[in-house]
């Protein structure tokens, strides 16, 4: 098994999204996994969805058998990211109402989606990397 894990912030996305969709054939299973940004003075997400959801996707995808990319998005602080007009909220290829949200990118668009209330179930995430 091998996962790519790519990071990026709403700022530098459109190039990191740019590289993920150019290089998606190449790859078994193409994620792109919405979440919060790090509380600096914890270290630990400001989202606890996120806190709860990360490890068991993590998780997962280190027995998937699969080649996996994983795009990891980072929205920004909460004042960011409650904002409405936020970058990826608006984005019709998107449309996020919550994080974590984790995507299945395939033939160039979104194949599968867990949103923040079932990005942490385990028999979902697995369905989701196989693409089931």
């Amino acid at each position: 098994m091998t996962v790519k894990l790519v990071d990026a912030t709403v700022s530098s996305f459109d190039a990191a999204f740019d590289k993920f969709r150019s290089e998606a054939p190449k790859h078994r299973a193409n994620l792109i996994l919405f979440l919060a940004d790090k509380d600096p003075s914890t270290s630990l997400s400001w989202c606890p969805d996120c806190v709860r959801a990360e490890p068991v996707i993590y998780k997962k995808l280190e027995v998937s058998s699969d080649d996996v990319v994983l795009l990891r998005a980072y929205v920004g602080d909460r004042p960011t990211w409650r904002n409405p007009q936020h970058p990826w909220r608006t984005d019709p290829r998107f449309k996020l109402v919550g994080v974590p949200t984790l995507i299945r990118w395939e033939n160039d668009a979104i194949k599968g989606r867990l949103e923040d209330n079932e990005a942490h179930l385990e028999h979902k995430i697995s369905a989701l990397i196989s693409g089931e």
